[in-house]
C-alpha cells in the first residue's frame, strides 16, 4: 500500500481577516435610472439607434440650410437631375448620370447646370435634399406629438379610470370603447370635410383616437398598482390621493408609459406618411416623407431617386425608434432583465 503523502506544517498560514472591511461596499449604489441606463449602454442595438435617431434630428432641422435652395423653390431648367456628390462622381457614383436610349448620359452637362444637387431634383426642379430634410421634420413633429398626446391624455385617462374605478371607471371604459371603434382613417376623413388636407387634420384625428392604447396599458397597470401594500399604508397614513398618485404610482407606471410610447411613435410616423401618400395629408408644395414618396411612386422605374432618399430616412427613422423602444422595454421591464 502507498503511503500517504505528509504536508508540512509550513504551507499553512493563517488568514488575515478584517472585521472593518465586512459591511464595505464594493460597488457604487445606483438607483433606478441610472441602471437603466447603463442596461441601455450595454445593448449595442439601442445605443446606435439612439446616436441615428440623434444624427437623423440635426439634419432634419440643419439640413434645409445646408444647401443655397430653398425647398418650395421651382426651376423647371433643373428638372429631374440625379444625384450629384462632389468627390463621389470621380468614384462613378452620384455623379450626375442617368441612363437614356440604352446610353449613359450627364444630365448636368446635358442641362449646362453647374450646381451640385446631393439628392438630385424633382420634376419641377426642386432641391430634393431640402425637401427629403423638411420632410423629416413633419415625421418628427408627429413622432413627438404622439408621444405627448400618449403621456399626456393617455395616462391621465387611463390612471383616472383605475384610481377612482367604480362608476366612473365603468362611464370611462364605455366612451374608450366607441374610440376604439373609430377607424383613425374614418376620423382624418372627417376632419377633411370640415378641414382642409393638411398636418392640422392629422394632428386632431391624432388627438382624438391617438391615445386609446395608452389608456387602456396605464388602467390595467394601475387596478394592479393600487392594490399593493404600500398603496394602502399611504391611505391608512391619511395621504390624499394627489400625493399618492404623484409619490407612488406615476413613478412606478413610467417604465410602462415611457416603453408604450415609444412603440407609439413609429406607428404615428407611418400613419402620417400613409395618409400623405394617399392624399389626404400634406399638400403641395409642402414637403413630407409620405408626399415625396408619391411624387417619387409614379417614376420609380425612370427616377428611381425622387423615392429612394425619402423611402430610406423614414426606414431609418421607424428602425431606430423600434430599436431603441426594445432597449428601453429590456432595460426598464423588471421582467425583461437577466
Amino acid at each position: 500500500m502507498n503511503q500517504p503523502e505528509k504536508i508540512s506544517k509550513e504551507l499553512f498560514q493563517p488568514a488575515n481577516i478584517d472585521t472593518t472591511s465586512g459591511e464595505r461596499i464594493a460597488k457604487p449604489s445606483l438607483n433606478y435610472w441610472q441602471d437603466a441606463w447603463l442596461r441601455v449602454k450595454k445593448n449595442k442595438g439601442a445605443l446606435f439607434a439612439l446616436i441615428l435617431l440623434i444624427i437623423l434630428t440635426f439634419l432634419a432641422f440643419a439640413g434645409p440650410h445646408m444647401t443655397k435652395y430653398n425647398y418650395k423653390e421651382q426651376n423647371l431648367a433643373y428638372a429631374n437631375l440625379p444625384p450629384k456628390v462632389p468627390g463621389l462622381e470621380k468614384l462613378g457614383i452620384f455623379d450626375g448620370k442617368m441612363q437614356l436610349g440604352g446610353q449613359e448620359v450627364d444630365m448636368y452637362e446635358r442641362k449646362h447646370v453647374d450646381e451640385y444637387f446631393w439628392f438630385g431634383t424633382d420634376g419641377l426642379g426642386r432641391d430634393l435634399f431640402a425637401r427629403t430634410w423638411k420632410g423629416t421634420q413633419i415625421s418628427l413633429y408627429i413622432a413627438i406629438l404622439a408621444a405627448f398626446i400618449d403621456m399626456v391624455i393617455g395616462v391621465a385617462y387611463g390612471g383616472i379610470s383605475a384610481f377612482y374605478g367604480g362608476r366612473t371607471d365603468n362611464i370611462m371604459q364605455r366612451i374608450l370603447e366607441v374610440l376604439v371603434g373609430i377607424p383613425n382613417i374614418v376620423v382624418v376623413i372627417l376632419m377633411i370635410l370640415v378641414l382642409e388636407p393638411g398636418i392640422l387634420s392629422i394632428t386632431i384625428a391624432i388627438t382624438i383616437t391617438g391615445w386609446v392604447g395608452m389608456a387602456r396599458v396605464v388602467r390595467g397597470q394601475t387596478l394592479k398598482l393600487k392594490s399593493q401594500e404600500y398603496v394602502l399604508a399611504s391611505r391608512t397614513l391619511g395621504e390624499s390621493n394627489g400625493k399618492i398618485i404623484f409619490k407612488h404610482l406615476i413613478p412606478n407606471l413610467a417604465s410602462v408609459i415611457i416603453i408604450n410610447t415609444m412603440f407609439t411613435i413609429p406607428s404615428a410616423i407611418f400613419f402620417e406618411a400613409f395618409l400623405s401618400f394617399i392624399g389626404l395629408g400634406l399638400q403641395a408644395p409642402a414637403a413630407s416623407l409620405g408626399t415625396l414618396i408619391e411624387d417619387g411612386y409614379r417614376t420609380m422605374q425612370i427616377l428611381p431617386h425622387i423615392m429612394l432618399f425619402p423611402a430610406i430616412v423614414i426606414c431609418l427613422l421607424m428602425i431606430a425608434f423600434n430599436l431603441l423602444a426594445d432597449g428601453l422595454r429590456d432595460a426598464l421591464d423588471p421582467k425583461m432583465r437577466d
